[in-house]
């Protein structure tokens, strides 16, 4: 076995999802995440942890949602039993197709979804990671080499993460102590409110309210959106090819889109429900373990000189205690470049410019 693969396991177990003796631990596995898996459930064995594998396949899901109705029972009571007895969730995805589930309807898609609200709700109470283990499709996704893609893969995940979180603290607690982000570049002039958010400095471990490995942002939950953005990082959304996707807010909802290919698709997601037109996260990429895009989300969102905005779901870490985000049946992050000719701006103060950070321009 690699023994990248080993190491990728060990960060997992240990670091991300921090597995105790006799936690209840559900592993997730993807067709082609096989060998990783093994390396995960030799960790968890010696951790003293109780195993129960589960098998995830896009190719089965969409075998199930296209023969399907509208018509889903609302949490079945066996899946939702199994989340409430899990400790720690953890997904290794590794698809044979990136694509597999590109012909379900969008209407399917969102039924399915919000008749789970409840399971969903109980995982996101575990000690829950996501990764993937880099396969060929992941390569022939990002239109790399299979050695190459490993290579890149491993750059992102295998990181001295105590480093990064020390570094990305700096922008967490500029985050923490505003009350209004401007965003500006090309095709974008936005302000959101972040009055009484908390931001969290997403080092790859629940002990950060941190849940995807490769990870390497700091994110918060926006308000009251106002302008325009324009995402130009290519991404795929549910299985089809988005591009250049614009979107125009007024009072914190959207109230007008187009995209250069793709556009349906934003509109089933606009659609979803009331939630999904407004944003659930600002998230600023701070991972240089990642150098380029591709067309993975997991990766591209963390990517250093990048800055994501999620449609849909805020997630509770970012809120005061008892207070109630925006709340969707999705969590659509879109990607756009800050690499050249665009600042960040915090309260009026620019505390980033063409991808570089404030703590960072004295070493220019």
């Amino acid at each position: 076995m690699d023994e990248r693969i080993r190491e990728h396991a060990e960060v997992l177990v240990d670091w991300s999802a921090r597995v105790e003796a006799g936690d209840n631990v559900v592993l997730s596995v993807g067709p082609d995440a096989h060998e990783l898996a093994v390396a995960v459930a030799e960790k968890l064995g010696e951790r003293g942890a109780n195993l129960l594998a589960t098998y995830s396949s896009g190719e089965v899901t969409r075998a199930y949602l296209r023969a399907h109705d509208d018509e889903f029972d609302e949490n079945p009571s066996h899946e939702r039993a199994l989340m409430e007895e899990t400790d720690v969730y953890l997904s290794i995805r590794g698809g044979r197709n990136t694509s597999a589930t590109a012909d379900v309807p969008g209407e399917t898609r969102t039924a399915h979804r919000q008749a789970r609200d409840e399971i969903r709700e109980a995982r996101y109470d575990t000690r829950w990671v996501s990764t993937v283990h880099p396969n060929r499709s992941l390569a022939q996704q990002a239109n790399m080499a299979y050695e190459e893609y490993q290579e890149f893969a491993y750059d992102a995940i295998l990181r001295d993460w105590e480093s990064l979180a020390d570094e990305m603290a700096n922008m967490k607690d500029l985050l923490d102590e505003g009350s209004e982000v401007r965003l500006v570049s090309e095709g974008t002039d936005l302000t959101m409110s972040i009055e009484g958010r908390t931001a969290v400095n997403s080092a790859a471990s629940v002990a950060y309210d941190s849940h995807n490995l490769p990870s390497g942002e700091v994110f918060t939950a926006p308000a009251a959106t106002e302008g325009e953005v324009t995402f130009d990082v290519p991404m795929t959304l549910r299985g089809e090819a988005v591009r250049n996707v614009r979107l125009e807010f007024e009072d914190g909802e959207v109230v007008d889109y187009d995209a250069d290919q793709g556009e349906a698709v934003i509109g089933d997601i606009l659609d979803a429900d009331e939630g999904a037109r407004r944003l659930g996260e600002l998230g600023i990429g701070m991972n240089r373990g990642i150098d380029r895009y591709t067309d993975n989300i997991l990766f591209d969102e963390k990517m250093g000189d990048t800055i994501h905005l999620a449609l849909g779901r805020a997630y509770d870490a970012c809120l005061p205690e008892g207070e109630t985000g925006n709340d969707s049946a999705v969590h659509v992050d879109m990607i756009t470049d800050v690499s050249e000719e665009s600042q960040l701006e915090i309260d009026g103060e620019v505390v980033q410019r063409d991808g570089q950070f404030r703590w960072n321009w004295d070493d220019e």
